[in-house]
């Protein structure tokens, strides 16, 4: 092991990557789909290798859709929820409602809960809290250089060059991914991570259904907040009639004012939340918490090369 390094997983956007992206014909010997198991084992394995961290979590929702954020915008993720049928609990205490996933993965999810615990690697959710909002808290409170792994661009607002946070955003893939800083942010978006929920909120997010302001894209959003610092500076601005800001984008701002007021708040992750652990909880095994359960496991659902690999990985 080198010197001190924590690694924060965006379990859920790590496992639906791995259902998607390894073929479903990958079965446990009983026939059961075990192909995001599998996936995922492979990704630990990975970036383990790749970074060689001294801490690790699989940071979890416990609630991927917070009452407290609906309510202060309505159609956040909202094209996400089931219109009927089954969906996928992705709770650690299956309390809340479930995000609409595949069955195939649905069965998935307690067999990944099992293995990691097998494994002894952490696990961290907050009831009422997306994955997200542990991230943002682990990462802000943590005393050592920290990359959080996710696909899920909301979290460029935790770069954080000056304490050595970085986001390995692994929208092409994880063996694909970016490692995102300051600099890449300023290259990609024209904006600094410190502007990034201004940004986003601004901007909007379909994926979120976070409308956004009509009308303002990426383009104009960066230009107003390299003018005016921030959100706030922005709507100032806006209010002065003798303002440099164009008309027809006073207006757009005006008219998504109620939605500027509490779009913010939705976006920005907590930084701050008990979650009761220390960093000596997160500290990532050199060997399976339960040898003898990890072996049964990964034996009954035909995973016993993963389980090599990653084992070997651990034992570095």
């Amino acid at each position: 092991m080198g010197s001190r390094r924590l690694l924060l997983l965006d379990t859920a956007s790590l496992y639906f990557r791995a259902f998607y992206g390894v073929p479903d014909s990958l079965r446990a010997p009983d026939g059961r789909p075990v192909n995001a198991v599998r996936g995922l084992l492979d990704f630990i394995t990975y970036l383990v290798q790749t970074y060689d961290p001294s801490h690790l979590v699989c940071c979890w929702d416990n609630d991927w859709r917070p009452a407290w954020r609906v309510e202060l915008i309505p159609s956040y993720k909202a094209h996400r929820v089931a219109a009927g049928g089954d969906t996928v609990v992705t709770e650690m205490a299956a309390s809340g409602g479930g995000e609409t996933a595949p069955d195939g993965l649905a069965v998935q999810v307690p067999m990944i809960v099992e293995v990691l615990a097998a494994l002894g690697i952490t696990v961290v959710g907050q009831d009422h809290y997306e994955a997200d909002d542990v991230i943002g808290t682990l990462a802000t409170t943590a005393t050592m250089p920290t990359d959080v792994v996710t696909g899920d661009r909301d979290l460029f607002q935790l770069v954080d060059d000056a304490r050595e946070v970085r986001v390995l955003y692994i929208a092409r893939g994880v063996g694909k991914h970016e490692v995102v800083d300051d600099a890449w942010l300023r290259g990609r978006y024209g904006i600094p991570a410190s502007a990034y929920v201004d940004y986003a909120t601004l901007r909007g997010d379909a994926s979120d259904g976070l409308p956004g302001v009509s009308g303002i894209g990426e383009k104009t959003a960066a230009s107003l907040l390299t003018s005016y610092g921030d959100l706030g500076g922005i709507l100032t601005a806006a209010s002065r009639p003798a303002s440099p800001i164009a008309p027809g984008v006073r207006a757009k701002l005006g008219a998504a004012i109620d939605y500027l007021a509490v779009a913010p708040e939705v976006v920005a992750v907590a930084r701050d939340l008990p979650l009761g652990v220390s960093e000596d909880d997160l500290l990532l095994p050199t060997a399976p918490a339960d040898p003898d359960r990890f072996a049964a496991l990964t034996e009954e659902l035909g995973l016993s090369s993963s389980a090599s690999r990653v084992l070997a990985a651990l034992a570095r």
